[in-house]
């Protein structure tokens, strides 16, 4: 889409990874659970007014990274919300939570109350890996 932005908070927010074919792949500076962004390329900004073809094809991205949790991070429980109450451009939030983190059962939001960052080699090794098991495109 010809002008498309990402909001500036979500990019203050997050690291850029790459992007499927609807959406961009942002995970959250907050390394303390594993906590990824999708921002669906749209000017709609809620994820049921999308027209039927692109919110199952977002849903589907959303659920690769929501696999790509499970398997490849070993977190059992996704937590998936499109909130949009802060930043009103639509994103979906799927987060990776275990009995052990640092906030459960509590949401994440306003719960996360440490902050730890990711290394530069954590960041390459989970965009790797997104790119060479489930198809992410790898954005500069």
């Amino acid at each position: 889409m010809p002008g498309f932005r990402i909001h500036d908070q979500l990019l203050s927010d997050c690291h850029r990874i790459g992007r499927f074919d609807i959406s961009h792949v942002l995970l959250h500076r907050n390394a303390a659970v594993p906590w990824f962004v999708l921002v669906p390329e749209t000017e709609v900004r809620e994820l049921l007014d999308l027209p039927e073809g692109d919110r199952n094809l977002a849903l589907k991205e959303a659920a690769i990274i929501a696999q790509f949790i499970k398997r490849e991070l070993r977190y059992p429980k996704i937590n998936f919300a499109a909130i949009g109450n802060v930043v009103s451009q639509l994103h979906l939030h799927i987060v990776g939570r275990r009995e052990d983190d640092l906030c459960w059962p509590k949401p994440v939001w306003g719960n996360l109350n440490v902050f730890w960052e990711y290394s530069a080699s954590r960041l390459r090794e989970i965009a790797e890996l997104l790119a060479q098991r489930y198809s992410l495109r790898r954005t500069p």
